[in-house]
């Protein structure tokens, strides 16, 4: 079911029901370092496995750099996503879990920080994530991808937008990511977790294979893992 929450193609969301009783909501936010080349499609093979496991998925879509995106339209949107679950009836949203790959990681992160929701995320799950932007600009991931997604190179006066500078946090997250990615280094995931913890705040480290696309394969042992997570929450 495609729901849609603004008036922009971008702005849109795939609804995934379980056909038992919910387990809670996952919402599911795809990567591609931000940018307009990459959509929704790229979560949807995990929205239909986490339904088949008796979660509500919604898959969300996003205005990205080079199609309307950036800041602050991408972080709008992403938060005006996540409280549009409000609007659909029969949802409990009491486990509210936010699910993302890569650039989705880091808005998975940053939407359980954010202040003031409509609707609350209690958990967060990235998958190989962005979590720092100030090192993935300095590093050039993503060609440039998170000054391209500021408007200008990271730093400091970022910390609204920025998971490692918004630690702590008072959601749990876990931080999935396989030592062997090129794409977004594992040192990202490491460096999260270590301040997180290092500030009392509840952070995992999850240590899996298959480099930066494994954990978005349903059918791989990283995906097995972050299963064994959300079983532990729901």
């Amino acid at each position: 079911m495609r729901i849609t929450y603004g008036d922009d193609p971008s702005q849109l969301v795939e609804l995934h029901r379980p056909s038992t009783a919910s387990r809670g909501v996952v919402v599911v936010i795809h990567g591609g370092f931000w940018k307009s080349a990459y959509d929704h499609t790229l979560g949807t093979p995990l929205a239909r496995a986490l339904a088949e496991r008796g979660w509500t998925a919604w898959n969300i879509e996003y205005r990205r750099v080079g199609n309307g995106g950036g800041t602050p339209e991408t972080f709008d949107d992403v938060a005006a996503a996540i409280d549009a679950l409000a609007d659909v009836d029969g949802l409990d949203l009491s486990t509210v879990v936010t699910l993302g790959h890569s650039a989705g990681g880091h808005l998975a992160v940053w939407a359980a920080g954010r202040p003031d929701p409509g609707v609350r995320v209690t958990h967060a799950i990235s998958q190989a994530g962005v979590l720092d932007l100030v090192a993935s600009d300095r590093a050039g991931l993503g060609g440039g991808a998170a000054a391209a997604l500021l408007g200008h190179p990271a730093g400091a006066g970022d910390a609204q937008w920025d998971p490692q500078q918004q630690i702590p946090l008072d959601v749990p997250v876990w931080a999935v990511h396989a030592p062997d990615d090129d794409t977004v280094p594992f040192a990202q995931a490491e460096a999260y977790v270590d301040a997180a913890t290092a500030a009392g705040a509840e952070a995992t480290l999850v240590e899996v294979t298959g480099g930066h696309f494994g954990v978005i394969d349903p059918d791989s042992d990283a995906w097995a893992a972050q299963l064994e997570v959300l079983d532990a929450i729901g």
